[in-house]
């Protein structure tokens, strides 16, 4: 008997491994009011934002960045600044400094930059292994506003066959154990 437990185990276990990444991924951008892109990866996030944009999924996009944050002697909030005012699409897209160093506490920041914003629909862009996480954060701390969420993929950080880099391994871990954190203790404090 124990022995066909620990097989029974194992071979769920074996799945749920290879399906680890796959797991972490929501990709369903639906049409909102405001592209919200939270902070982390300036290279891929705005630039997939103002893909969506120009698609139709939003009006408006609200880009948050760490308002503390130096690259050396310039802050990344006017970085972010001079970065908004050269785009083509600068009327649409406006800054919400986050001073938290969690998804959960960038959710009371982003709350207090949609006292100036109109509507209640709101389309998260973060990366592809943060999207499921961020999604129930959002959805869960800020009740009155309805979510979707899209996916930015970058093959450097992430991949659903996570075993295969060495990267993407660490990744897949370390998102995995923020998920079951905000699932078991987090959400409920």
């Amino acid at each position: 008997m124990r022995f066909a437990i620990g097989v029974v185990a194992a071979v769920l276990l074996i799945i749920f491994a290879l399906n680890a990444g796959r797991m972490l991924l929501v990709d369903g951008p639906q049409p909102s009011d405001l592209i919200l892109v939270l902070a982390g990866e300036t290279d891929r996030r705005p630039a997939h934002a103002l893909e969506l944009l120009h698609q139709g999924y939003g009006k408006h996009v609200l880009i948050d960045v760490p308002a503390e944050t130096r690259i050396y002697e310039l802050s990344q909030l006017d970085l972010a600044q001079k970065y908004v005012r050269d785009l083509p699409d600068a009327a649409s897209v406006s800054i919400c400094p986050i001073r938290g160093l969690s998804t959960r506490e960038e959710t009371h920041d982003v709350e207090k930059c949609l006292t100036a914003e109109d509507g209640a629909r709101i389309l998260i862009v973060t990366s592809d292994f943060h999207t499921r996480r961020a999604l129930s954060i959002f959805r869960h701390e800020l009740r009155s506003k309805s979510f979707s969420v899209a996916a930015t993929h970058d093959p450097t950080e992430f991949g659903s066959r996570w075993w295969t880099h060495r990267q993407w391994a660490k990744t897949c871990s370390g998102e995995w154990l923020r998920t079951i954190w905000w699932n078991a203790v987090e959400r409920w404090e």
